[in-house]
């Protein structure tokens, strides 16, 4: 019973050291990951998306007097390709957020219960301690044993 309370009492000491996993705390890629990240908190932003439409409505009216095919091109490779990356990432930050926070709620649920069932452990090692001391001074009867002791 005290491995498993030793044990248990650890491994909360481990995660509290450790703490919850967030995308935040999992951006150690080096210079390469840090370039990517700061490009895509740059890009990924809704102003960016407002910037690259304005960008793209420049050669709108080009696209227009190209004709149909010119038109469906440029709405197809230039429009939905740059306004939608920065929507697309934008929205991909407030998943991100969210997921985060559910993470910290689950990791938040886990360490209660792991305190929870540290007690639990306690308790019942207390009370199996207890009700040795108890068989220890009715001279060793078994439960439920009506005969007295030699």
């Amino acid at each position: 019973m005290e491995d498993i309370m030793g044990d248990i009492e650890q491994h909360i000491a481990r995660r509290k050291e450790h703490g919850v996993h967030t995308i935040a705390k999992e951006l150690h890629t080096g210079f390469n990951g840090w370039l990517a990240v700061t490009i895509t908190n740059a890009v990924g932003t809704m102003w960016c998306a407002y910037a690259f439409t304005i960008l793209t409505l420049i050669s709108l009216p080009e696209a227009i007097k190209g004709g149909t095919a010119t038109l469906i091109a440029w709405i197809a490779q230039t429009f939905l390709q740059l306004v939608l990356l920065s929507i697309i990432m934008v929205g991909q930050k407030v998943s991100a957020a969210a997921s985060d926070k559910q993470a910290l709620q689950t990791y938040k649920d886990a360490e209660a219960l792991l305190e929870i069932s540290n007690a639990v452990h306690k308790l019942l090692k207390t009370n199996t301690d207890l009700t040795q001391q108890i068989h220890k001074a009715l001279g060793d009867k078994a439960p439920g044993d009506t005969a007295p002791a030699p």
